[in-house]
């Protein structure tokens, strides 16, 4: 069994910082991709930021420049600095780890519960 917990968020005005981390623990052998993603009410959920096991960083558009996305392969924890906040960014923010766990050959996605994020102007 493999657990992602998340911690972090809150509420927080405009132009302030958060930062969310999210810990990876269980049977697991190793850990690639790690990414964290919101959901916005009545919107689908989106990648905001995606960082591979050798620290090649990917972010979507509107958080570049704002969010900092970073892990630590010892611990197995992702962690994401949030900048500048705007009112756009209140979403429930999800994080996510491609697991390989002990005994198993393929990767499988693990999610962690969601961590609510709330932005006011």
């Amino acid at each position: 069994q493999v657990q992602l917990v998340e911690s972090g968020g809150g509420l927080m005005q405009a132009g302030g910082s958060l930062d969310l981390s999210c810990a990876v623990s269980g049977s697991i052998l190793r850990v690639g991709a790690m990414a964290w993603y919101r959901q916005a009410p009545g919107q689908q959920r989106e990648l905001v930021a995606q960082i591979s096991r050798s620290a090649v960083e990917n972010y979507r558009d509107s958080v570049k420049g704002r969010f900092t996305i970073s892990r630590d392969n010892v611990l197995n924890i992702v962690y994401l600095q949030m900048n500048n906040l705007k009112p756009e960014d209140t979403a429930v923010y999800y994080c996510s780890a491609d697991v390989q766990e002990i005994d198993r050959e393929a990767f499988r996605t693990y999610w962690g519960q969601g961590t609510q994020v709330t932005v006011s102007s």
